[in-house]
């Protein structure tokens, strides 16, 4: 006996609109994310055109460009900045503190400076930088309040 075949259209798979949702998931996700954008800017520091040379601040200190502070003909470890700054706190507080940073100083080890300048009370802090044209160094450029 024959039993009659029934005739099946072949099996295809649509990947339209598969690619359709991938396609709106990808705009949605571009949509939605939050791009953060940093800039690195590649600077030559302390470097200035304009400014004047200030008066002479008994206060100087030196950031070197190994991390080391040198403050008076002292050379000071990180560890030794607070003590040492606090010791020179009362002149610094009356007449300000210059910071001498060398170019390719940590710019962590500047802010230290700051950081324990501020927890001193001194309000005049002032950075010195060298003019670009004659090479003379000058301060401040940088006054913090």
């Amino acid at each position: 006996m024959r039993f009659a075949r029934t005739r099946r259209d072949p099996v295809e798979v649509n990947l339209t609109p598969l690619i359709d949702v991938v396609f709106l998931l990808l705009i949605f996700f571009m949509v939605s994310t939050t791009f953060e954008t940093r800039q690195a800017l590649e600077l030559e520091l302390p470097e200035t055109t304009s400014g004047a040379a200030a008066e002479v601040s008994p206060v100087t200190l030196v950031v070197t460009a190994a991390g080391l502070y040198r403050l008076g003909e002292r050379e000071l470890a990180p560890a030794e900045l607070p003590a040492a700054l606090a010791a020179e706190a009362e002149q610094a507080r009356e007449h300000g503190l210059v910071v001498e940073a060398d170019g390719r100083a940590s710019h962590a080890d500047v802010v230290r400076v700051l950081d324990q300048a501020s927890l001193q009370g001194i309000q005049r802090v002032r950075i010195a930088t060298t003019e670009s044209r004659t090479g003379e160094t000058i301060s401040p450029q940088a006054e913090t309040p």
